[in-house]
């Protein structure tokens, strides 16, 4: 197995943006291996914004320029989260010393959602990935982050570089967690929510290899802007679970790949797998092999075409349990118990006060309408960070 793509980026922002931008970092890999190429793409958080697939375009939408003013907006940001509460465990992660991670080697990486892992046998457990920085993680403050972000906006870009070019190659350690069908079907929440996370103490890390970073782009536009990382790129032992945030990804991104890169993205060399994939598929933009030469082009035939290539290209059968299949994402589950523990348990006093402070510089340019709504649902959390929160727009409100 190769890993030979890995990919770092903001999200929020457009191309060129700041790379300190108070954002989730994308975290993507791709490994290539005999049986085809498997993507792992993720986030630096172990969780997401939303758990309900079909909310996904809305919320990048309301994160993106307003379609009028095409300025940044904070009345969509807090619009949005403020009437979607399960966002607001993402929330104090992003507001937190962890939305501005100090350069992208010193943070850590996730899978985001759960996976369901395969065994030779056919014994299945569901996962999550976890990749551990082993240079630590390390944040900036906001005021840090926003003065290195004058200075230099591609600050984690050239950290990253510099360092892979003086051979000073960072280092993840590849963790996983692991929960069988049983565990699942009596867990105390939905184990395939995107917006929460395992218990470590219930689910212990296990440590299966490490990722180096040992070389850099020989050419950036054609190894990293032609890119193609999709979530259904999986290879045998790798597959899909009830995730429904997972399942709507699946398709999601292959759509994006074909109207950025073409129909014939995946015969581009930083797509393609170490072994030539064969099938029906002919023609289209961008079509600069072979084309499936004379080979017929539907199946099945009797003219020795492709033929399906048996077990790496099939995936397990389970029953699921009707616990399981009972389950569905809804925005009354519990959506505050996890962002309550982060607030008592995982702050300390400094880390609470500059949380509150970065909240209360965005929703401060909220509407009225729209900061209460929002700090009724930071209340659902804590009462002190509800009452700190108000206190620093006032603050500067009063300014």
């Amino acid at each position: 197995m190769i890993l030979k793509n890995f990919f770092l980026i903001t999200q929020a922002g457009e191309k060129g943006s700041s790379d300190l931008l108070r954002d989730p970092r994308g975290f993507a890999m791709k490994y290539y291996t005999d049986e085809g190429n498997w993507d792992l793409v993720g986030n630096n958080a172990p969780i997401f914004f939303i758990r309900d697939p079909i909310l996904f375009p809305s919320f990048i939408h309301s994160q993106k320029r307003n379609p009028r003013t095409n300025l940044h907006d904070p009345n969509m940001v807090w619009d949005f989260v403020s009437l979607r509460p399960e966002a607001i465990n993402m929330i104090l992660r992003i507001f937190s010393d962890l939305g501005t991670p100090d350069g992208f080697r010193k943070m850590n990486g996730f899978g985001t959602n759960t996976f369901k892992l395969v065994n030779a046998n056919g014994t299945a457990v569901y996962c999550k990935f976890k990749l551990e920085s082993v240079q630590g993680v390390h944040n900036l403050t906001a005021e840090t982050a926003a003065k290195l972000a004058q200075e230099d906006p591609d600050y984690s870009t050239r950290d990253l570089f510099n360092a892979i070019e003086r051979g000073d190659f960072p280092k993840w350690i590849f963790k996983i967690q692991v929960m069988t069908f049983e565990q699942a079907a009596k867990y105390r929440y939905n184990p395939f929510d995107a917006t929460k996370t395992w218990s470590e103490a219930e689910f212990p890390l296990i440590t299966v290899g490490q990722v180096t970073l040992n070389k850099n782009p020989t050419n950036f536009f054609a190894q990293v802007e032609q890119a193609a990382f999709d979530p259904a790129r999986m290879v045998r032992g790798i597959e899909a679970s009830p995730d429904k945030l997972l399942q709507g990804r699946l398709f999601s991104y292959m759509d994006t790949q074909h109207h950025r890169l073409g129909p014939n993205h995946m015969l581009l060399p930083i797509n393609r797998p170490l072994k030539p994939a064969e099938n029906t598929q002919r023609d289209g933009l961008n079509q600069f092999g072979e084309n499936g030469g004379d080979s017929p082009n539907y199946y099945p035939n009797s003219f020795k075409g492709p033929e399906p290539t048996g077990k790496a290209a099939q995936e397990s059968q389970f029953v699921l349990e009707k616990e399981i299949v009972a389950r569905f994402e809804s925005g009354d589950d519990d959506n505050y118990s996890q962002p309550a523990d982060m607030w008592k348990n995982q702050l300390d006093p400094g880390a609470r006060k500059r949380l509150t402070e970065n909240i209360a510089a965005s929703l401060c340019q909220a509407l009225p309408r729209i900061q209460k709504r929002m700090l009724n649902e930071f209340g659902k959390v804590s009462k002190d960070l509800q009452r700190m929160i108000e206190q620093e727009i006032k603050k500067r409100q009063n300014y």
